[in-house]
C-alpha cells in the first residue's frame, strides 16, 4: 500500500503544477485534481491533501473556481470544511450558524435570519486567502466520467490507507470537527479507506498524462 501511495506521490509531484491565479486555459475540461498544501510532506515531497473531480460533464475548471475563487461555502464542502477549522480554533459559537445552508429558498427563508452576513463575508474571504496562498494542484484529464469516480475513488483510499504520509501537527485539519479528516489527514470525508490503485490501475493514471501529452 504505502509503495503505490509513494509512487503516486512522487509521480504526481513531477506533473505541470498549477498555482493561484492559474490559466484556466491550461486545465483541461474534465479531469481529477490532486492537491498539495504548504508544510505538508508525504513521501519526503509535497504530500496529497485533497483529491476532487467532478460530475457534470467539462466541469472541472468550474470546479476549481468554485474552491478557489467563488465565496461560497454552500457551493464547495471543500471551503466549507476549512471554515470549520478556523471557527473551530478559535472557540468561535458561530460555528454553528456557519453549518447552515442556504442554497435553496426555503433553507434561506428559514434561516437567514440567523446569519450575520459581515462575518460570513470575512470568513469567505479568509478561506479564499488561504487557499489562495497555501494550494497548489496537479490535473490528470479524464473524460470518462465512471472512470473518473472510479480512479477518484481508489486515490483517496490509497492515500488514506497509507501510514506513511500522515499530517503534521500544524495542520490546520487538525482542528476539524469532523473526525474522519483529522483521521485521515485528508480535507475530505467521502471514499476513505476503500478500494486502493492497483499497480494497474496506477499504470492507468500514468496513461492518460502520456496520451494526452503526445496529442
Amino acid at each position: 500500500m504505502s509503495k503505490i501511495c509513494k509512487d503516486l506521490h512522487i509521480w504526481s509531484n513531477k506533473l505541470p503544477i498549477f498555482t493561484f491565479p492559474f490559466n484556466e486555459s491550461k486545465i483541461p475540461q474534465n479531469g481529477i485534481y490532486l492537491l498539495f498544501e504548504k508544510g505538508e510532506s508525504g513521501h519526503k515531497t509535497n504530500r496529497i491533501v485533497r483529491i476532487g473531480t467532478h460530475t457534470g460533464n467539462n466541469q472541472l475548471r468550474s470546479r476549481l473556481k468554485q474552491h478557489f475563487l467563488t465565496e461560497n461555502k454552500d457551493r464547495s464542502i471543500f471551503r466549507k470544511n476549512i471554515g470549520r477549522c478556523f471557527l473551530n480554533k478559535a472557540n468561535d459559537k458561530y460555528l454553528s450558524k456557519w453549518e447552515l445552508d442556504l442554497t435553496s429558498k426555503s433553507s434561506r427563508d428559514k434561516n437567514g435570519k440567523f446569519i450575520d452576513e459581515n462575518k460570513q463575508k470575512n470568513i469567505e474571504k479568509k478561506i479564499s486567502k488561504y487557499l489562495q496562498d497555501n494550494f497548489s494542484f496537479a490535473v490528470i484529464k479524464i473524460d470518462d466520467k465512471k472512470e473518473r469516480l472510479d480512479l477518484e475513488s481508489k486515490i483517496i483510499s490509497t492515500v488514506s490507507h497509507c501510514e506513511e504520509c500522515t499530517q503534521s501537527k500544524n495542520w490546520l485539519g487538525n482542528y476539524s470537527p469532523k473526525e474522519k479528516i483529522k483521521e485521515s489527514g485528508l480535507w475530505l470525508v467521502n471514499e476513505l479507506y476503500k478500494t486502493p490503485l492497483s499497480e494497474k490501475d496506477f499504470q492507468k493514471l500514468k496513461n492518460f498524462i502520456s496520451t494526452n501529452s503526445n496529442r
